[in-house]
């Protein structure tokens, strides 16, 4: 298989996950917080977490799953209350600091758990899934393809966000600044719930 092949599977993952959602969000809240490297563990679990939602959705889990209306239902429950208790959590914290709220950054299991409830990564990568079948001889390869194609991807989108968050960070000199972009963050985590309830 050509990269040319793959171009198309790529770009579409890229825009994917470069386009701001609850995963860039939290990636920049956590640049901005603790810098990029503390950040690591949070990118890493999100990257996988999509990559194992691609892999699932590849499958077949994710057309199981779609076709299950309660299921829908209590993923978006859980999903939008997660995400308001992260909003919550950042809108409350200040400047970075050594104890409190912010005081350590999202674990890696936080991440892949964000990716694995919201039903929009799931539509994304059941889409891909059946846009891309013809570049795989069956659901296996498929699914690895797509698991590692999304992984890669996200891995390399959200690193980005965070870097943008760690130089925000340093740019950012008083309590009140902090507290300003501590709640434009919250707010967009709110505003990401809304895709997950349309349709």
């Amino acid at each position: 298989m050509t990269i040319e092949a793959l171009l198309p599977l790529i770009l579409f993952a890229f825009v994917s996950t470069i386009t701001p959602g609850a995963a860039t969000t939290l990636a920049t809240a956590s640049g901005a917080h603790f810098g990029f490297c503390r950040s690591i563990p949070v990118i890493t679990g999100c990257a996988i977490g999509l990559g194992s939602v691609a892999c699932a959705a590849a499958a077949g889990l994710g057309s199981l799953l779609m076709a299950l209306p309660a299921l829908q239902i209590a993923m978006k429950v859980l999903g939008s209350l997660y995400l308001t208790w992260l909003a919550i959590r950042i809108g409350r914290s200040g400047p970075p600091r050594l104890d409190g709220e912010m005081a350590k950054p999202t674990s890696f299991a936080a991440g892949v758990w964000m990716l694995w409830y919201n039903p929009k990564g799931w539509a994304m990568t059941i889409g891909a899934a059946a846009s891309f079948a013809a570049l795989a001889t069956g659901p296996a390869t498929l699914a690895i393809l797509l698991g590692l194609t999304f992984c890669l991807v996200a891995a390399f989108s959200l690193a980005i966000w965070c870097a943008l968050g760690q130089l925000l960070g340093r740019l950012l000199k008083t309590a009140w600044q902090w507290r300003a972009l501590n709640f434009f963050l919250a707010c967009l985590l709110i505003i990401s719930i809304v895709p997950m309830w349309r349709g």
